[in-house]
């Protein structure tokens, strides 16, 4: 069922509270236990996982430099997609093996100079860095180093290296190598990869990880087998990675997802050549993999006995996960909903030039691939018709502005659908009223007060010289905890907040960033229209 907007929220002094705190007592248990259909099993993938890791570093011997791609920490793009994977799951499996495991982070010094963003998280790739870090540590974990690759005296890696550096992190660094990697004879050589510096590590198995692709981490894992073998240590490289899922068909649409999610990369999945030609079996592989393997194949045999080296990209990988599969029919229903909301990703990008009119347009042959349309994913047309709704009323309000709706899907498959109006963000409208609903609160019960609202919106236009007085998500759930003393009604809806994280949501405009920063917190999945909210070309929020 659909809830409309609530009008802006001020509250009533005088509600009798006894019903509704009856209504959550006797929900809570139930509310929020609706979630996607689980089609994957977390720890048999695990198990799995950390055993053929084992496995792989004993047909090298002394030393196996395993190159993790994709997100180590938070791999959201898997949780989404596989139904039951933890997004701490790579974390996890470091965790059981700890004792054999060294950990080296890579990071491109190209990287650190154009101040790249993952978008996932809103950071640069160098604080990004940091944070992963403090993470691994909070898991237990250290990092033995930081390698900053193809670095040519950058005065802003300068700087990243010296933070580090003086905060006990030991930093190595790699600079670029003339012909690399198709020059092999060059590569492998005193002058190649014997100029870089050789990483001290102490565990059999060195995992080697990055923000982002093109972090250098496969050249940092053969520069250390090249190293190893010159100090006659035996050492082997495999990569770790989630996907594209060998074992799967190449047009399940978990794969697609992978296609969708890399389409700025131009990342193609594609059958291994080299697997069927050496297996006669049909895998899936993509197409920087299968391109790269003849160079590294070549690297290899440079350095390693002819009996380690691999026949195919896809047996120099290491990965389980479609064997963790369990319930096939839920996990392509999560990779088409992923691949729409890629669609809608890619579609803002390109409003914000952030890439060429070509990736959203591949993204959308996928979809049509798949038969799926925007309107398949469930929060679209409502968060459509919400902004539809803000607008009829423009007369009230101006006509500068877009008029503004967002839709979100609690877990039962409740819409709950919220709109802008001169006090609050589309965002925060809806929120308030998702948590309301949750939390069994009338509708007509108003949690903050005109004074608070106000009182905020001054602060923003008199102090801090804002246009904007509306309330941005931030901004709102702020107000909204400082009013718990005396507002119980307040406390009990901010309760449910937890019960939004894996939410679907969608907005009809690109979110500013006090909105998106605080969906992102709450770890709501996020979908906005290519549209902007205003016609000024600098936003506050």
């Amino acid at each position: 069922m659909a809830v409309g907007f609530f009008p802006p929220l001020f509250l009533s002094s005088a509600i009798d509270l006894t019903a509704s705190a009856w209504y959550f007592k006797e929900n809570q248990k139930t509310q929020g236990i609706f979630m996607l259909k689980k089609g994957f099993d977390g720890e048999k993938y695990l198990a799995e996982q950390s055993a053929a890791i084992l496995k792989r570093a004993e047909k090298f011997g002394d030393k196996l430099y395993l190159e993790f791609g994709g997100k180590l920490i938070c791999d959201f793009h898997a949780a989404r997609v596989l139904p039951g994977f933890d997004p701490d799951a790579k974390i996890k499996l470091l965790q059981r093996l700890k004792d054999k495991v060294d950990i080296v982070i890579c990071i491109h010094a190209g990287a650190i100079e154009e101040k790249k963003i993952r978008a996932d998280f809103g950071l640069s790739y160098d604080v990004d860095t940091m944070r992963t870090i403090d993470d691994l540590r909070n898991w237990g974990l250290d990092v033995k180093a930081v390698v900053v690759t193809r670095y040519r005296d950058q005065p802003a890696v300068k700087g990243f290296i010296k933070r580090l550096s003086r905060r006990g992190i030991k930093v190595y660094t790699h600079r670029p190598i003339a012909g690399y990697p198709a020059d092999v004879q060059a590569v492998v050589s005193a002058d190649g990869f014997g100029l870089n510096d050789y990483i001290e590590t102490d565990r059999p198995i060195v995992v080697v990880t990055g923000p982002g692709p093109n972090s250098g981490k496969m050249g940092t894992c053969l520069s250390q087998v090249y190293h190893e073998f010159q100090r006659g240590i035996k050492a082997g490289y495999a990569k770790f990675e989630t996907f594209p899922v060998w074992n799967l068909p190449l047009n399940h649409p978990v794969n697609v997802a992978y296609e969708a999610a890399t389409a700025d990369l131009g990342d193609v999945n594609m059958v291994d050549p080299f697997h069927l030609d050496a297996r006669k079996e049909t895998v899936v592989n993509y197409n920087r993999d299968v391109e790269i393997f003849p160079v590294v194949r070549q690297i290899c045999a440079r350095i390693m006995e002819p009996e380690q080296l691999y026949v195919s990209p896809t047996d120099m990988g290491v990965n389980r996960i479609g064997f963790a599969i369990v319930d096939d029919e839920a996990v392509r229903k999560a990779a088409c909903q992923e691949i729409i909301r890629r669609y809608f990703r890619a579609m803002r990008d390109y409003a914000e030039g952030e890439v060429d009119a070509c990736v959203p347009e591949r993204i959308k042959a996928l979809m049509a691939a798949q038969n799926l349309k925007e309107t398949d994913r469930k929060v679209v047309v409502p968060a459509r018709e919400a902004a539809q709704a803000a607008a009829a009323h423009a007369e009230k309000y101006g006509h500068d502005n877009v008029f503004c709706g967002a839709a979100l899907e609690l877990p039962d498959g409740t819409i709950i659908t919220g709109k802008n109006s001169p006090l609050l963000h589309a965002a925060s409208s809806c929120i308030i009223n998702a948590i309301k609903h949750l939390a069994g609160l009338p509708e007509d019960l108003h949690l903050l007060s005109r004074q608070v609202i106000e009182s905020v919106g001054k602060l923003k236009q008199e102090v801090f010289s804002e246009k904007q007085i509306s309330l941005a998500l931030s901004e709102t759930l702020t107000a909204l905890s400082v009013s718990t003393p005396s507002n119980p009604a307040a406390g009990l809806a901010l309760e449910q907040l937890d019960k939004l994280r894996g939410c679907e949501m969608h907005i009809s405009h690109i979110p500013p960033s006090g909105d998106e920063t605080g969906l992102r917190k709450l770890g709501i999945n996020l979908t906005s229209e290519p549209v902007f909210t205003s016609r000024n070309l600098f936003m506050e929020q």
